[in-house]
C-alpha cells in the first residue's frame, strides 16, 4: 500500500485542513507540509470525544475488543507504508520500525484479550444483611468504570509504540475512553497513516466518530489547551522532564485537577557487585556498550550509569566498554533538536570537571557518536549535573571506594524507571541489603540483564517515583496501564437491571 501524506488533522472522523502549515524535517526522503494544530481544533475534537463517550463507554467489552483488533489489522495492512515513512522521518532502521509495529499491534491485541477476560474490572460484591444488628447492611457492588475523554501526547522516540495508537491510546480505548492525540511534529506522516488505520477500524466496527482524533503538532498552545480543556479527564505523556512537568503543573492548576500520567526521564543505573565484576566484568562491559548505544541511546530505559567498586576489575570493565563503544559507528538521531541536546549535555559534563572522559568521538549534525565518562562516588554525590539524563549514547562510570559508598549512592538516587543488579551467588548478601533500598527508587528491578527491552505483558511496570514518572502507582506498559483510565464506583442497593452490564452478576 503506497502512502502520500495529505497533512490534515483527523477530527471526529473527518480530515480537516488548517490555515497554517509546518514542514516535516525527515532524516532522509522528501519533506511534507502538515497543518498546524489550533486551540479551536482541540475544542472541536474534545467535544466530539465527550459526545462519543456516552455511546462508546456503553459498548460491550467484546465490541471494544473487536475495535482494538481491527486497529491492529488495519495497521498491518499498511505495514510497508508505515515502515517507509517512519524510517524517513526518524532515521530509525527498517528492522526497528517493523519490530516496533509488531509491538504496537501486539499491545492492541493484548488489551483486547485483557478486557475480554474482565478481570481488570475488579468486581466486588457484599450481600445485603437485612437482619444485622444494630443496623442492617445494604447490598454493595463495586466495579471499575471509564473516566471520560483522554488526551495522549505522541512520543519523539517511539513513533508507533508510544504515539498515535500506542500503549496509552490502546489502554484508554480498552477502558472505554475516547482519545484525542496530539501528534509529535518529529513524525507527523507516521501519525497520519496510523490515524488512517484507526479511522478505518472505527468505520468497520461502527464506533462513534469522536472516539478518536489526531491533532498534528507545530504549536505549543495545542498541548496546553488539550490538558486544560474541562472535558479531558486524564493525560498520557511520554517526553522530556521539562515539557512534562510544565503540562503536569497545568493539570494540577485546573479548576478540576486531573491525573497526568507522565513518563519523563531516567538514567537507569546499574550496580555491579564485586564478585560479578571480578568474574565477568569485561563481558558486562561489552554488553553495556551494546545496550547504551542501541537505537543511538534513544530509549527511556537506556542504562546510562554504571556504579562499581574501584580496582583492577573496574579497570577491565571500563576498558572493555570503551573498546566496544569504539566499534560503534555514528548513528542518526530522531530530530535535529535531540541531536543538539545530546551534544549540549555531553559538553556540559565535559566542561564541569566533575567527570573524566574515557572515550569520545565526534558527533556531526544529526549523527551522534558514543561517549563514556567516569567519576568518583564523592564527585557523583556532590554534582547534581551527573544525575541528569543525557538522551543519547552517553555512559557514566561511578567508582566507589567501599560498599558503604555504593549504598549511599543507592539511598540518594532520584526515582528511576529501572535499576539493574549485576551479581553472582557470592554477591547475594550485598544484593539482599540493597534490594529494599532500590525497590523504593524504581518501577522495575533487574538482575544480570540490560533494561532496554521492555516486555509488553501483564506483570510489566514502566514507571517509577518522580522524576521517572509523575505517578508512582501507575505504569504505561503492560495490562495494568488500563487502570489509569478507570475509577471505582460503588452501587448501593441498586436493582440489577439498573447496574452497568459489567457490574451484573
Amino acid at each position: 500500500m503506497s502512502f502520500t501524506p495529505h497533512g490534515k488533522h483527523l477530527i471526529a472522523g473527518e480530515w480537516v485542513a488548517g490555515d497554517d502549515t509546518f514542514d516535516s524535517s525527515p532524516a532522509h526522503g522528501p519533506a511534507h507540509a502538515y497543518s498546524v494544530g489550533t486551540v479551536a481544533l482541540v475544542d472541536q475534537a474534545v467535544k466530539a470525544a465527550e459526545e462519543a463517550f456516552d455511546t462508546y463507554s456503553r459498548k460491550s467489552r467484546e465490541e471494544r475488543a473487536a475495535f482494538l483488533d481491527a486497529i491492529a489489522e488495519e495497521m498491518e495492512k499498511r505495514g510497508d507504508a508505515i515502515t517507509e515513512i517512519g524510517t524517513q522521518e526518524t532515521g530509525l532502521p527498517n528492522g526497528r520500525l517493523e519490530g516496533e509495529r509488531g509491538r504496537t499491534v501486539g499491545q492492541l491485541r493484548l488489551f483486547a484479550e485483557h478486557i475480554r477476560k474482565g478481570e481488570y474490572l475488579d468486581r466486588r460484591k457484599d450481600a445485603a444483611l437485612p437482619d444485622r444488628k444494630p443496623a442492617p447492611r445494604p447490598e454493595l457492588v463495586m466495579v471499575q468504570r471509564p473516566i471520560g475523554p483522554v488526551a495522549v501526547f505522541g512520543a519523539s522516540n517511539f513513533p508507533l509504540a508510544f504515539s498515535t495508537a500506542g500503549g496509552d491510546t490502546a489502554s484508554a480505548l480498552a477502558a472505554g475512553c475516547p482519545v484525542v492525540v496530539k501528534g509529535h511534529s518529529a513524525h507527523p506522516g507516521t501519525g497520519e497513516i496510523v490515524a488512517e488505520a484507526v479511522k478505518a477500524a472505527q468505520e468497520r466496527c461502527g464506533m462513534p466518530a469522536g472516539v478518536f482524533s489526531l491533532i498534528q503538532g507545530g504549536n505549543r498552545q495545542v498541548g496546553q489547551a488539550l490538558v486544560q480543556h474541562p472535558l479531558i479527564k486524564a493525560v498520557g505523556f511520554t517526553g522530556s522532564l521539562a515539557g512534562g512537568r510544565a503540562l503536569f503543573d497545568l493539570c494540577a492548576a485546573r479548576p478540576e485537577p486531573i491525573p497526568f500520567f507522565g513518563e519523563l526521564g531516567s538514567v537507569n543505573p546499574m550496580f555491579l557487585l564485586q564478585n560479578a565484576l571480578e568474574e565477568r566484568g569485561e563481558e558486562i562491559g561489552k554488553g553495556w556498550a551494546g545496550s547504551l548505544t542501541m537505537g543511538a541511546g534513544q530509549f527511556c530505559t537506556n542504562p546510562g550509569i554504571a556504579i562499581l567498586r574501584e580496582g583492577e576489575a573496574a579497570d577491565r570493565f571500563v576498558s572493555a566498554a570503551a573498546e566496544a563503544l569504539g566499534a560503534v559507528e555514528a548513528q542518526v538521531m530522531l530530530t535535529d533538536g535531540i541531536a543538539q541536546a545530546f551534544c549540549s549535555g555531553r559538553d556540559q559534563i565535559a566542561q564541569s570537571n566533575a567527570a573524566r572522559p574515557v572515550f569520545s568521538s565526534e558527533s556531526e549534525g544529526r549523527n551522534a557518536s558514543p561517549v563514556l565518562f567516569e567519576t568518583t562516588a564523592a564527585e557523583f554525590s556532590e554534582n547534581e549535573l551527573l544525575h541528569h539524563e543525557v538522551f543519547g549514547p552517553l555512559g557514566l562510570v561511578v567508582r566507589a571506594k567501599t560498599s558503604d559508598e555504593i549504598e549511599s549512592i543507592a539511598r540518594n538516587l532520584e526515582g528511576q524507571l529501572t535499576i539493574t543488579l549485576h551479581m553472582d551467588d557470592a554477591d547475594l548478601d550485598e544484593a539482599v541489603a540493597l534490594r529494599p533500598i532500590l525497590e523504593r527508587k524504581a518501577g522495575r528491578l533487574l538482575v544480570n540483564g540490560f533494561p532496554t527491552g521492555v516486555e509488553v505483558v501483564d506483570s510489566m511496570v514502566h514507571g517509577g517515583p518522580y522524576p521517572a514518572s509523575t505517578n508512582f502507582g501507575a505504569t504505561s506498559v503492560g495490562t495494568l496501564a488500563i487502570r489509569r483510565f478507570l475509577r471505582p464506583v460503588c452501587y448501593q442497593n441498586m436493582p440489577e437491571a439498573l447496574l452497568p452490564e459489567d457490574a451484573r452478576a
